[in-house]
């Protein structure tokens, strides 16, 4: 993809600012704000080409205008990705925070229009460095004032979604099920437990050998990496990075249905149309993984207490009972469908605001 097709884009705004000291490239794409100042999470990894990065940018922060919408946030969709020259586990410290405050300046720049919170690569500490010099981030640690990591919440939310799915596919309850979790990272191993405690058999695959090494001795089955697409299950779960079912491996994959916490899971719209066809339940990624922005929006710009947050995370289940009677009643794939349930709250989210703005000022 040329750097032209990436800028041919429908979002609202696009930030690059390039580090010759680091070798280091940052994007910051802002989607929308019509429900509220964009927001999305920083994710730092290394990209073939800017290209890539910004391309990736301006997909993860249109799903988070879908995911702020149909999770009902006064917030809106936005994204920063972090070019980084080499693996994050490679940069010194000094590297490092260098790379942070120049990340905090852009931020500022923005001027309250665009928060962020952490993503694949950042995590709290991440964010307390951050909120040294800018106030726009979610996510601090509770020591300072943050709602902590969202970890847990978001595979709460995930766990919800495959709870709603395997009913509509007329599975019954987790108990018995074969379940495949992709990526044990502190998501996806808290969706693995949240399964297995379930009654799920457990199939998992990771790229780090204490993972594997924890999830064997906990009596979970390790998938090698390869094998992965392959696998025969009842419920495929990817959390780990986006644009795993290609329309290639949704014409393979052996399994009734598709729940993760991965952003971005579909690599292309063809993909969710052949799950369709095939009766291959899928749960839409920017439904089933909103936990974590319930849990951040929530606590930290709502107010909201902890058992607020898990009961509006445990509505997931029924979000999706609802993107599945459109699908059904419209004929569509539960992608389409979710997006349709998306704008239609956010229409009616945005008539609220209006009414209640000329209420105000005609009073």
């Amino acid at each position: 993809m040329s750097l032209n097709q990436t800028l041919e884009w429908d979002g609202e705004l696009t930030l690059t600012r390039f580090d010759r000291h680091t070798g280091t490239w940052f994007i910051i794409r802002l989607d929308s704000t019509h429900l509220g100042p964009a927001s999305g999470g920083t994710r730092a990894t290394e990209y073939p080409a800017l290209s890539d990065a910004i391309a990736d940018a301006g997909k993860l922060a249109g799903a988070m205008t879908l995911k702020m919408a149909v999770s009902q946030l006064p917030m809106g969709g936005g994204k920063s990705v972090i070019a980084l020259p080499a693996p994050r586990k490679e940069l010194d410290a000094a590297t490092w925070n260098r790379i942070l405050d120049i990340h905090a300046a852009n931020l500022n720049m923005l001027a309250g229009n665009y928060w962020t919170g952490p993503d694949v690569n950042t995590n709290s500490a991440d964010m307390d460095y951050l909120n040294n010099t800018t106030e726009f981030v979610f996510g601090r640690s509770v020591e300072r004032g943050g709602a902590g990591s969202s970890a847990f919440t978001t595979a709460l939310g995930v766990f919800e979604a495959m709870k709603a799915s395997a009913r509509h596919q007329g599975l019954g309850s987790l108990q018995g099920l074969h379940v495949l979790v992709q990526g044990l990272g502190a998501v996806g191993g808290s969706l693995a437990q949240l399964a297995a405690e379930a009654g799920a058999t457990l199939s998992v695959a990771d790229t780090e050998p204490e993972r594997l090494a924890h999830a064997r001795s906990l009596g979970h089955s390790v998938v090698d990496l390869e094998k992965v697409l392959t696998t025969q299950c009842d419920i495929f779960a990817p959390c780990a990075l986006g644009g795993v079912v290609t329309s290639h491996v949704a014409a393979e994959l052996d399994c009734a249905v598709v729940a993760g916490a991965a952003n971005n899971v579909l690599a292309d719209d063809e993909a969710g149309d052949i799950l369709y066809t095939r009766g291959i339940v899928y749960a839409p990624d920017f439904v089933a993984n909103a936990g974590g922005a319930i849990h951040l929006v929530g606590r930290e710009v709502l107010g909201w207490s902890e058992s607020v947050v898990r009961d509006r995370t445990a509505l997931i289940g029924d979000t999706l009972d609802q993107v599945f009677q459109i699908s059904t009643t419209e004929r569509v794939p539960p992608d389409t469908a979710a997006r349709v349930l998306a704008e239609r709250r956010r229409l009616a989210a945005v008539s609220e605001t209006q009414t209640r703005y000329h209420e105000e000022t005609t009073v």
